[in-house]
């Protein structure tokens, strides 16, 4: 597969003030949607640890919504990074980087990563993340607490999204297809992000509702999402952020294909006794 669309980084900026304010975010008891248009200098933050960095947090634990991941979009500037990337020794970690170059330090190893670039980084793992050259880079960064189990443990690996072969859901003629970086059957694995595609005029034709709670950021394209009832329009730079059993099927719209980065939490038990 060859990548041959840049995936949409949020340029941050301030809107005119003769700008009207109106715009699509909402937030509901079901779903969120940040629009790539709010996402803006005020609303940045920093981190501890990083240096000449900046980010928007576009998901976090929240009681009663969703509470299995955070998700950041990371703008690194020329010079910046950090020495030690997470400092949660139980949190895991995915790295996809949609702008610029980055070099990330992995058991002693060095790897380059332009966009496309994807590192899944164990829980324990201690690793780094540096931008070298002289432009700035971006990736989004989704972090999860590592629940193991015996007999499988989840290990990293650094790869691409042009090296991996994208596989087509049934009986759609390749309209819809995701590429997965990890198998869906590894039980090592509690969390898959993988990136789904639809072609334009493709569909998700039924509402899917289920356990799992996504997060979804808009690589490249447009279409319109059923959320809970609601028919919402989404474009690249868009954020979605879904609880569990939330309602949701989409139509992909324009003249290119739909694309998102999509977060969910698979292969384990409920939990019912919470002393434990």
């Amino acid at each position: 597969m060859t990548q041959t669309t840049p995936y949409y980084t949020p340029q941050g900026g301030l809107p005119g003030q003769t700008e009207l304010l109106t715009d699509r975010a909402i937030v509901t008891e079901a779903y969120t949607v940040i629009p790539r248009g709010v996402l803006r200098d005020i609303v940045t933050s920093n981190l501890p640890g990083w240096e000449k960095t900046r980010l928007w947090v576009l998901a976090r634990p929240i009681e009663g919504f969703a509470t299995t991941f955070a998700q950041y979009v990371m703008e690194v500037s020329p010079g910046g990074g950090s020495d030690q990337g997470e400092d949660e020794e139980t949190v895991q970690s995915v790295v996809f980087v949609t702008e610029g170059t980055l070099v990330l330090t992995l058991a002693g190893v060095e790897h380059v990563l332009e966009p496309g670039g994807y590192a899944y980084l164990a829980a324990g793992e201690r690793w780094a993340l540096h931008n070298r050259s002289d432009a700035k880079a971006a990736f989004q960064w989704i972090r999860k607490v590592y629940e193991p189990i015996p007999g499988h443990t989840a290990t990293s690996f650094v790869t691409r999204e042009q090296d991996v072969e994208p596989r087509a859901m049934p009986d759609t003629d390749g309209v819809w297809v995701t590429t997965r970086f990890v198998d869906p059957d590894d039980l090592a694995h509690d969390m898959h992000v993988n990136i789904v595609t639809f072609q334009p005029g493709g569909s998700i034709p039924f509402a899917e509702t289920h356990i799992m709670e996504h997060g979804l950021y808009v690589l490249e394209g447009k279409a319109v999402y059923r959320l809970n009832g609601d028919w919402v329009e989404v474009q690249e730079g868009d954020f979605m952020w879904l609880r569990a059993f939330c309602p949701q099927a989409c139509y992909a719209g324009g003249p290119k294909p739909f694309r998102y980065l999509l977060y969910k939490d698979v292969n384990r038990q409920i939990k019912l006794d919470r002393r434990r």
